[in-house]
Order: structure tokens, then C-alpha cells, then sequence
């Protein structure tokens, strides 16, 4: 088997394990575990994103954050992800993948810190993402102009004994689920 095969086998079994903790493990604790953990970055530019499908929905962290929120707009493909800040309540247009973002006219900005989504992560820190390398290339474009934090908002059941690496994958530096708080050590 390919290393893209696996990926892909692995995509398709950790969005079926996503599905069935989205039915019960707690969001609500889950939100409030990573408003504590953003505590630390109140008042610096916060990028979340719109929750699809089974993914752990972070808008209420995001609605308590005190610093500019924004979110994800695809602009090319193969090309990193720009944001544009959002406040929860305001109007969104429809976007590339069946998501919605922020109007053109929103102002772009450059987040301090991600809340990134997944179908799987490891205690290292890397995270199976839906494969098209969005948040790698944002997190590798981010990471060369500055210190940026990484926090992958997921469930325990999304846990994997190892997630399959590849050079341009970037690690988490946190990821928060329901009933943890897990401090990487990537190697």
C-alpha cells in the first residue's frame, strides 16, 4: 500500500471515529477547556474556523475571545490560506469546499494564533488534515515571519497512535479535546 493509500484508508477511518465521538463526547467542555487555553493570547488576532460536518465546533471559544477573530479563505489552490476577520453574527458568503467565509470587503489579517481542524492527531502533534495541505503551507507561510500558535480543536476519540508524516507537514503546539490538554513534543 501507498503512502497516499494509507493516508486516504486513514482519512476514511478517522472521519468515521470523528463522527461517532461528535454524537458523545461534550463540546461544551471541550469549548470551555480551549477559552481557558486561549487565555493566554487574549487581545492577539485569533483564526478559527466554521465547523462542517462532525469536526468540534469552536465558535463559542471563538465568540469569547477579547482580540480580533478571523477566518479561513481559500484564495488558490496549492497556495496558503488568507483570513479576514469575522465577528460571530455577521453575514458570510459561500466559499471553495462547500465552506462559507468572510465578505471580499472584510479586512485581511495575519493571526497569532490558529484553532486548525482535523480527522486525526498524534502526541506529537501532527494532524491528519482533509489533504489538501492548506493549513501546512499557512502554518509554514506564518512561521517564517513570525511566532505563531498552532492549536488543533478535536475530540479524544480522533487520537491516533501515529499519524503518517511527510516533509511540509507542520506540527501542532497544542490541541485541546473535551478532557485534555495536549502539550506536543514533536519529533
Amino acid at each position: 500500500m501507498s503512502a497516499a493509500q494509507f493516508k486516504a484508508d486513514l482519512r476514511r477511518r478517522a472521519a468515521d471515529l470523528r463522527a461517532e465521538a461528535f454524537e458523545r463526547e461534550n463540546l461544551t467542555a471541550a469549548n470551555l477547556r480551549l477559552s481557558a487555553a486561549l487565555g493566554d493570547f487574549q487581545g492577539q488576532v485569533l483564526a478559527g474556523y466554521l465547523a462542517m460536518r462532525s469536526e468540534a465546533d469552536p465558535a463559542l471559544a471563538m465568540a469569547a475571545h477579547s482580540g480580533d477573530c478571523c477566518l479561513p479563505v481559500v484564495a488558490r489552490k496549492a497556495a496558503p490560506l488568507i483570513f479576514r476577520a469575522w465577528k460571530p453574527g455577521e453575514a458570510l458568503v459561500p466559499g471553495a469546499f462547500g465552506t462559507h467565509e468572510p465578505p471580499q470587503s472584510a479586512p485581511e489579517l495575519v493571526p497569532q494564533v490558529l484553532i486548525v481542524p482535523m480527522l486525526a492527531f498524534d502526541a506529537r502533534g501532527y494532524r491528519l488534515g482533509y489533504g489538501g495541505g492548506f493549513y501546512d503551507r499557512t502554518l509554514e507561510a506564518l512561521r517564517a515571519r513570525g511566532k505563531v500558535t498552532a492549536i488543533g480543536f478535536a475530540f479524544d476519540a480522533q487520537e491516533a497512535d501515529l499519524v503518517p508524516v511527510e516533509p511540509t507537514d507542520q506540527p501542532l503546539d497544542l490541541i485541546v479535546t473535551p478532557t485534555r490538554l495536549i502539550w506536543p513534543m514533536a519529533t
